[in-house]
């Protein structure tokens, strides 16, 4: 993958980093160590500054109302902020349309600039395909979350009509 960024200097870097209970079941590649180090290594080959790492560990994606993504909104209306990098789009966020409505309307409006690595995002590269493919790559990942859902729904349902416990322990009382 190669993205160009011309002057380091211009740019303030915020990077977020998000995992879910749901996510970490599918392996160390999502872990917030995993996603530092490759938003580290990203910025370290470029020669960017950051201005903040923003994490939210343990919150779903699916909506908005999270932490340190809030924090990071904070900051990009402020102009604290004017590039945004993080692993992959479903790492900002598993809801099609916010996800969508934050890349092509309100991060232009403040000029910032949004990476998604592991996707190949860089709305500063408007004539890539990726941009292009951005927003069925956004609609599989909300459906990824709606899917998982509806698994573990039927696992549990499943275990209750078999007489399994649905919780670690007992109630007692």
């Amino acid at each position: 993958m190669y993205l160009e960024i011309s002057n380091p200097m211009d740019y303030h870097v915020a990077l977020y980093i998000r995992l879910s209970k749901e996510d970490e079941t599918e392996g160390p590649s999502q872990s917030v160590t995993n996603q530092k180090s490759l938003l580290n290594e990203f910025v370290q080959q470029h020669r960017l500054s950051v201005y903040d790492t923003y994490v939210d560990d343990g919150w779903s994606g699916t909506d908005f109302d999270r932490p340190a993504v809030q924090r990071l909104l904070s900051d990009a209306q402020s102009g604290k902020i004017n590039l945004i990098i993080c692993k992959d789009l479903s790492r900002f966020g598993r809801n099609y349309i916010e996800v969508g409505r934050y890349v092509d309307y309100i991060f232009p409006s403040y000029n910032i600039r949004f990476i998604a690595l592991n996707d190949n995002v860089d709305t500063a590269s408007k004539d890539t395909s990726a941009l292009d493919m951005m927003p069925i790559v956004n609609l599989f990942n909300e459906w990824h979350v709606a899917s998982t859902s509806k698994k573990i729904k039927a696992v549990i349902e499943a275990n209750a009509k078999a007489g399994k416990y649905r919780t670690t322990c007992a109630p007692f009382g």
